[in-house]
Protein backbone atom coordinates (compact mmCIF):
# COMPACT_ATOMS: atom_id res chain seq x y z
CA UNK A 1 0.00 0.00 0.00
CA UNK A 2 1.38 3.30 -0.78
CA UNK A 3 1.30 6.78 0.95
CA UNK A 4 -1.63 7.60 -0.99
CA UNK A 5 -3.48 4.55 0.18
CA UNK A 6 -2.41 4.89 3.53
CA UNK A 7 -3.66 8.15 3.82
CA UNK A 8 -7.30 6.96 2.74
CA UNK A 9 -7.45 4.12 5.11
CA UNK A 10 -5.99 5.64 8.04
CA UNK A 11 -9.60 6.05 9.82
CA UNK A 12 -9.86 2.36 9.49
CA UNK A 13 -6.27 1.21 10.23
CA UNK A 14 -4.71 4.15 12.59
CA UNK A 15 -6.49 2.81 16.08
CA UNK A 16 -5.26 -0.38 15.59
CA UNK A 17 -1.89 1.06 14.85
CA UNK A 18 -1.75 3.23 17.96
CA UNK A 19 -3.40 0.19 19.51
CA UNK A 20 -0.35 -1.73 19.31
CA UNK A 21 2.09 0.68 19.65
CA UNK A 22 0.71 1.52 23.40
CA UNK A 23 1.00 -2.24 23.81
CA UNK A 24 4.55 -2.61 22.54
CA UNK A 25 5.30 0.54 25.08
CA UNK A 26 3.81 -1.02 28.11
CA UNK A 27 5.42 -4.58 27.01
CA UNK A 28 8.69 -2.88 26.56
CA UNK A 29 8.72 -0.64 29.68
CA UNK A 30 10.47 -2.22 32.64
CA UNK A 31 8.50 -2.05 36.29
CA UNK A 32 9.70 0.22 38.53
CA UNK A 33 11.51 -1.13 40.83
CA UNK A 34 10.57 -1.08 44.78
CA UNK A 35 11.58 1.81 46.25
CA UNK A 36 14.99 0.99 48.83
CA UNK A 37 15.77 2.25 52.12
CA UNK A 38 19.12 3.95 52.03
CA UNK A 39 19.61 3.06 56.07
CA UNK A 40 18.21 0.75 58.27
CA UNK A 41 17.21 0.86 61.97
CA UNK A 42 17.71 4.10 63.83
CA UNK A 43 19.45 5.78 60.97
CA UNK A 44 16.27 5.20 59.01
CA UNK A 45 14.17 6.87 61.35
CA UNK A 46 16.49 10.00 62.22
CA UNK A 47 16.28 9.78 57.81
CA UNK A 48 12.55 10.16 57.52
CA UNK A 49 11.71 11.91 60.96
CA UNK A 50 14.51 14.49 60.81
CA UNK A 51 14.35 14.02 64.83
CA UNK A 52 17.50 12.28 67.19
CA UNK A 53 16.32 11.73 70.14
CA UNK A 54 18.46 12.17 73.13
CA UNK A 55 18.42 10.59 76.38
CA UNK A 56 19.67 13.01 79.23
CA UNK A 57 19.88 12.86 83.13
CA UNK A 58 18.55 15.90 85.35
CA UNK A 59 20.95 15.73 88.03
CA UNK A 60 24.27 13.58 87.36
CA UNK A 61 27.28 16.10 87.10
CA UNK A 62 28.92 17.24 85.36
CA UNK A 63 28.00 14.22 83.22
CA UNK A 64 24.12 15.70 82.12
CA UNK A 65 22.48 17.69 84.58
CA UNK A 66 20.36 21.01 83.88
CA UNK A 67 21.62 24.51 84.04
CA UNK A 68 19.81 27.63 85.58
CA UNK A 69 17.49 27.78 82.59
CA UNK A 70 16.49 24.29 82.90
CA UNK A 71 18.69 23.29 79.61
CA UNK A 72 20.03 19.80 79.68
CA UNK A 73 23.98 20.35 79.36
CA UNK A 74 27.58 17.67 80.19
CA UNK A 75 30.22 16.10 79.31
CA UNK A 76 27.71 13.11 77.76
CA UNK A 77 25.62 15.75 75.82
CA UNK A 78 28.99 17.05 74.63
CA UNK A 79 30.13 13.75 72.86
CA UNK A 80 26.53 12.88 71.96
CA UNK A 81 26.57 16.21 69.91
CA UNK A 82 29.21 14.96 68.17
CA UNK A 83 27.80 12.03 67.34
CA UNK A 84 25.10 14.11 65.86
CA UNK A 85 27.51 15.82 63.65
CA UNK A 86 28.68 12.67 62.38
CA UNK A 87 25.02 11.20 62.09
CA UNK A 88 23.80 14.41 60.40
CA UNK A 89 27.10 13.97 57.59
CA UNK A 90 26.10 10.58 56.41
CA UNK A 91 22.64 11.14 55.82
CA UNK A 92 23.31 14.79 54.05
CA UNK A 93 20.72 15.92 56.73
CA UNK A 94 21.36 17.72 60.15
CA UNK A 95 18.95 16.24 62.36
CA UNK A 96 17.04 18.56 64.80
CA UNK A 97 17.54 17.07 68.62
CA UNK A 98 15.09 16.20 71.10
CA UNK A 99 15.99 15.74 74.58
CA UNK A 100 14.01 13.56 76.58
CA UNK A 101 14.78 13.47 80.40
CA UNK A 102 15.39 9.50 81.50
CA UNK A 103 16.37 8.75 85.65
CA UNK A 104 18.18 5.85 86.60
CA UNK A 105 14.90 3.68 86.61
CA UNK A 106 13.32 4.15 83.08
CA UNK A 107 16.69 4.40 80.90
CA UNK A 108 16.46 1.32 79.68
CA UNK A 109 13.29 1.03 78.64
CA UNK A 110 12.96 4.42 76.79
CA UNK A 111 15.74 3.05 75.29
CA UNK A 112 14.51 -0.26 74.45
CA UNK A 113 11.14 1.08 73.48
CA UNK A 114 12.81 3.81 70.71
CA UNK A 115 11.68 6.78 72.35
CA UNK A 116 15.43 7.33 73.38
CA UNK A 117 18.12 7.22 69.98
CA UNK A 118 20.78 7.57 72.16
CA UNK A 119 21.18 8.17 76.12
CA UNK A 120 23.66 10.36 77.03
CA UNK A 121 24.41 9.99 80.62
CA UNK A 122 26.29 8.12 83.38
CA UNK A 123 25.05 5.00 82.85
CA UNK A 124 27.26 1.74 83.73
CA UNK A 125 28.32 -0.51 80.80
CA UNK A 126 28.45 -3.65 83.08
CA UNK A 127 28.74 -7.22 81.14
CA UNK A 128 25.10 -7.82 82.61
CA UNK A 129 23.76 -4.51 80.09
CA UNK A 130 25.74 -5.83 77.40
CA UNK A 131 23.61 -8.40 76.64
CA UNK A 132 20.18 -6.26 76.32
CA UNK A 133 21.65 -3.23 75.43
CA UNK A 134 24.68 -1.86 73.09
CA UNK A 135 27.45 0.86 74.02
CA UNK A 136 29.57 3.42 72.46
CA UNK A 137 33.17 3.94 73.37
CA UNK A 138 34.21 4.54 77.20
CA UNK A 139 34.02 7.58 78.34
CA UNK A 140 35.00 7.53 81.95
CA UNK A 141 36.42 5.33 84.57
CA UNK A 142 35.22 5.20 87.51
CA UNK A 143 34.18 3.70 91.15
CA UNK A 144 31.78 3.31 93.99
CA UNK A 145 32.68 5.49 97.07
CA UNK A 146 30.95 6.78 100.24
CA UNK A 147 29.92 10.40 100.79
CA UNK A 148 29.39 11.41 104.24
CA UNK A 149 29.03 14.72 106.20
CA UNK A 150 33.06 15.47 107.72
CA UNK A 151 32.86 15.11 111.53
CA UNK A 152 30.85 11.67 110.99
CA UNK A 153 34.35 9.78 112.01
CA UNK A 154 32.81 7.31 108.90
CA UNK A 155 36.20 6.06 106.82
CA UNK A 156 35.02 2.88 105.12
CA UNK A 157 32.30 0.34 104.77
CA UNK A 158 32.90 -1.26 108.24
CA UNK A 159 32.70 2.27 110.02
CA UNK A 160 28.84 1.36 108.92
CA UNK A 161 28.25 -1.30 110.97
CA UNK A 162 24.26 -0.51 112.10
CA UNK A 163 23.83 2.28 109.96
CA UNK A 164 22.22 3.77 107.15
CA UNK A 165 23.46 4.13 103.69
CA UNK A 166 21.17 5.45 100.94
CA UNK A 167 21.99 4.47 97.23
CA UNK A 168 19.60 5.74 93.64
CA UNK A 169 17.37 3.21 92.54
CA UNK A 170 18.17 1.68 89.49
CA UNK A 171 21.64 1.64 89.24
CA UNK A 172 24.37 -0.76 89.53
CA UNK A 173 25.24 0.48 93.28
CA UNK A 174 21.59 -0.40 94.19
CA UNK A 175 22.37 -4.11 93.21
CA UNK A 176 26.18 -4.77 94.18
CA UNK A 177 26.76 -2.36 97.29
CA UNK A 178 24.01 -4.47 99.56
CA UNK A 179 25.48 -7.80 98.03
CA UNK A 180 29.33 -6.62 98.87
CA UNK A 181 27.62 -5.85 103.06
CA UNK A 182 26.44 -8.96 103.21
CA UNK A 183 30.01 -10.86 101.80
CA UNK A 184 32.10 -8.81 104.67
CA UNK A 185 29.20 -9.48 107.14
CA UNK A 186 28.95 -5.71 107.93
CA UNK A 187 25.17 -5.37 109.22
CA UNK A 188 23.79 -2.05 107.23
CA UNK A 189 20.70 -0.91 106.43
CA UNK A 190 20.25 0.03 103.15
CA UNK A 191 16.87 3.10 102.07
CA UNK A 192 16.44 3.35 98.26
CA UNK A 193 15.92 7.31 96.51
CA UNK A 194 14.31 7.76 92.91
CA UNK A 195 17.91 9.69 91.75
CA UNK A 196 20.74 11.40 93.37
CA UNK A 197 19.13 14.37 94.01
CA UNK A 198 17.03 12.69 96.44
CA UNK A 199 19.69 10.23 97.91
CA UNK A 200 21.91 13.64 98.49
CA UNK A 201 19.16 14.83 100.15
CA UNK A 202 18.19 12.00 102.60
CA UNK A 203 22.48 12.28 103.70
CA UNK A 204 21.73 16.28 104.47
CA UNK A 205 18.76 15.60 105.98
CA UNK A 206 20.19 12.79 108.47
CA UNK A 207 18.21 9.97 107.38
CA UNK A 208 21.08 8.37 106.12
CA UNK A 209 24.51 8.26 107.10
CA UNK A 210 26.59 7.61 104.19
CA UNK A 211 25.68 7.83 100.42
CA UNK A 212 27.08 4.83 97.92
CA UNK A 213 27.73 5.98 94.55
CA UNK A 214 30.51 6.12 91.75
CA UNK A 215 33.37 8.68 93.52
CA UNK A 216 33.07 11.39 90.11
CA UNK A 217 29.05 11.65 90.97
CA UNK A 218 29.45 11.93 94.46
CA UNK A 219 32.20 14.40 93.82
CA UNK A 220 30.33 16.42 91.30
CA UNK A 221 26.95 16.57 93.89
CA UNK A 222 29.61 18.60 96.36
CA UNK A 223 31.25 20.71 93.29
CA UNK A 224 27.45 21.39 92.26
CA UNK A 225 26.19 22.39 96.24
CA UNK A 226 29.68 24.02 96.80
CA UNK A 227 29.79 21.90 99.97
CA UNK A 228 33.24 20.63 100.27
CA UNK A 229 33.61 22.10 103.33
CA UNK A 230 30.13 20.34 104.85
CA UNK A 231 30.64 16.72 102.68
CA UNK A 232 33.75 14.18 101.49
CA UNK A 233 33.94 11.58 99.62
CA UNK A 234 35.90 8.11 101.83
CA UNK A 235 36.80 4.75 101.55
CA UNK A 236 38.21 2.71 98.95
CA UNK A 237 36.80 1.81 96.04
CA UNK A 238 34.15 -0.55 96.23
CA UNK A 239 33.63 -1.68 92.66
CA UNK A 240 34.71 -0.45 89.53
CA UNK A 241 33.02 0.62 86.11
CA UNK A 242 33.27 2.06 83.09
CA UNK A 243 30.62 4.40 81.63
CA UNK A 244 29.58 4.99 77.99
CA UNK A 245 26.76 6.36 75.42
CA UNK A 246 23.81 3.62 75.52
CA UNK A 247 21.56 2.16 72.17
CA UNK A 248 19.26 -0.44 71.11
CA UNK A 249 21.28 -3.90 70.91
CA UNK A 250 21.90 -5.21 67.07
CA UNK A 251 21.72 -1.71 65.28
CA UNK A 252 25.25 -2.01 63.37
CA UNK A 253 24.87 0.58 61.47
CA UNK A 254 24.30 3.23 63.62
CA UNK A 255 26.76 1.47 65.97
CA UNK A 256 29.51 2.54 63.26
CA UNK A 257 28.41 6.00 63.18
CA UNK A 258 29.16 6.75 66.89
CA UNK A 259 32.18 4.65 66.44
CA UNK A 260 33.77 6.89 63.62
CA UNK A 261 32.45 10.16 66.11
CA UNK A 262 35.03 8.36 68.70
CA UNK A 263 38.01 7.83 66.37
CA UNK A 264 37.52 11.11 65.04
CA UNK A 265 37.52 12.87 68.04
CA UNK A 266 40.33 11.13 69.49
CA UNK A 267 42.31 11.94 66.48
CA UNK A 268 41.65 15.83 66.69
CA UNK A 269 42.35 15.85 70.66
CA UNK A 270 38.03 16.77 71.00
CA UNK A 271 37.41 14.09 73.38
CA UNK A 272 40.08 15.62 75.82
CA UNK A 273 38.99 19.15 75.14
CA UNK A 274 35.45 18.43 76.35
CA UNK A 275 37.13 16.89 79.40
CA UNK A 276 38.82 19.81 80.30
CA UNK A 277 35.70 22.07 80.05
CA UNK A 278 33.96 19.62 82.61
CA UNK A 279 36.50 18.45 84.91
CA UNK A 280 39.02 20.78 84.98
CA UNK A 281 37.28 24.24 84.63
CA UNK A 282 34.90 26.08 85.92
CA UNK A 283 31.14 24.67 86.03
CA UNK A 284 28.24 26.90 84.85
CA UNK A 285 27.36 27.10 88.62
CA UNK A 286 31.01 28.58 89.63
CA UNK A 287 32.16 24.94 91.10
CA UNK A 288 34.65 23.13 89.57
CA UNK A 289 36.10 19.76 89.80
CA UNK A 290 39.38 20.41 89.57
CA UNK A 291 40.11 16.57 87.91
CA UNK A 292 42.70 15.52 85.69
CA UNK A 293 42.22 12.71 83.38
CA UNK A 294 43.41 9.59 85.50
CA UNK A 295 46.09 7.63 83.69
CA UNK A 296 43.51 4.71 83.05
CA UNK A 297 41.08 7.24 80.70
CA UNK A 298 44.28 8.20 79.20
CA UNK A 299 44.69 4.88 78.24
CA UNK A 300 41.29 4.32 77.00
CA UNK A 301 41.19 7.41 74.64
CA UNK A 302 44.65 6.81 73.13
CA UNK A 303 43.41 3.35 72.27
CA UNK A 304 40.00 4.29 70.44
CA UNK A 305 41.67 6.04 67.24
CA UNK A 306 43.03 2.32 66.40
CA UNK A 307 39.50 0.39 66.68
CA UNK A 308 39.35 0.75 63.23
CA UNK A 309 43.35 0.25 61.52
Amino acid sequence: MDFRACVRHWPLVGPLVVGLLVMGSAVAQPRAAPAVAPFTGTLQKIHETGVIRLGHRENSPPFAFLDAQRRPIGYSLDLCDVVVEQVGELLRQVPRVEYVPVSPSNRFELVKSGAVDLECGSTTASAERRTAFDFSPAIFITGTKLLVKRGSGIRSLRDLQGRTVVLTSGTVHADTVPRLAQRQKVAIQFVFAPDHDASFKMLAEGKADAFANDDIQLYGAIALRNAASDYRVVGDFLTYADYALMFRRGDAEFAEVINQAFERMARTGETRAIYRRWFQQRLPDGGNLNLPMSPHLEHVFKLQPLSSD
